[in-house]
């Protein structure tokens, strides 16, 4: 293989690289959180979960399996772009163990197989690189590969407190809904501190929605209170709230009201694309789930 094409494959392979770097930082660390790569493979999951009509434990494991997906797919493009960094420059800009004749080498099974030990972390030693930038290129991998470990460790950390923060929220609103039955909230100092605080708990859920929009394709439990499901029943809740006589009720109302259409801003935006108001936007929520809204 001719130098220039050599560089030109290597420079393809470190493309590959950087392209699953930017998506870990995307998915990570910006502020929003929206990894395309990351984004469009776990729509995808969801979406084969959904056709393949999947419920139960199938739903459940919809959002972890997404997850594990999606760091097969970075570990995948690291990989195979260190493999093409290395392949072009095999056997020349490498020394091999004792035993391994070079001249039988299959350069682009010795490059994905080096490319897999560095990122591995393994460090077998039978195959290292002479060539100065090659020397520099594989422990440059190797701490891809401690980056990739840690991203998946953090990704997973900031992934399952936001999701407590949720199911906390449904079990609450679930509580209100046994509490009242089928009566209305009283005009009472207690109901406008209980719907400012479930304003309080809307906005940290959406905030946690824009931030990790993975925590979508997360189902709540086993069958338990969604938020999911009890959107529909929280604006029914402001409305009911707003409608009151007593204007701390009302106020209080007016900020769960206007929380709760944050929110569905945020799901409309980035997931369901329904062109209705909050309402519709929550009952397409609950629908995406495999849910049936709760109301008042």
């Amino acid at each position: 293989m001719t130098s220039a094409s050599g560089l030109l494959i290597s420079a393809a392979g470190a493309g590959l690289i950087l392209v699953a770097l930017r998506d870990v930082f995307h998915t990570l660390w910006h502020p929003v959180g929206r990894g395309s790569l990351s984004a469009l493979v776990m729509s995808g999951v969801w979406r084969c979960r959904r056709r393949s009509g999947g419920q139960g434990r199938l739903a459940v494991a919809a959002g972890p399996a997404a997850l594990v997906v999606v760091i097969a797919v970075w570990t995948s493009l690291v990989v195979a772009g260190g493999a093409l960094v290395y392949a072009p420059h095999m056997p020349e800009d490498f020394s091999f163990a004792p035993g391994l004749a070079p001249s039988r080498r299959e350069p682009l099974l010795d490059g994905l197989y080096l490319s897999l030990v560095t990122v591995a972390t393994l460090g077998f030693g039978d195959i290292v690189p002479a060539e100065g930038w090659l020397r520099i290129a594989a422990p440059l991998q190797g701490l891809l590969g401690f980056a990739l470990l840690t991203a998946a460790v953090s990704w997973v950390g900031q992934v399952y407190p936001a999701l407590t923060r949720r199911r906390a929220l449904a079990l609450r609103l679930d509580a209100i809904r046994r509490s009242l039955g089928s009566g209305r909230p009283t005009d009472t100092t207690f109901t406008a501190v209980l719907l400012e605080n479930l304003a309080s708990e809307v906005i940290r859920v959406r905030v946690d929605l824009s931030l990790r929009a993975e925590t979508y394709y997360f189902h709540d439990g086993d069958g338990g209170p969604t938020m999911a499901a009890l959107s529909s029943y929280a604006a029914d809740l402001a409305l009911a709230g707003q409608r009151s006589g007593a204007a701390d009720v009302r106020t209080s109302a007016t900020m769960l009201a206007t929380a709760l259409e944050e929110f569905a801003s945020v799901l409309e935006e980035r997931f369901l694309k329904t062109s209705g108001g909050p309402m519709e936007i929550f009952a397409a929520y609950a629908h995406d789930h495999g849910l049936t809204p709760v109301r008042a």
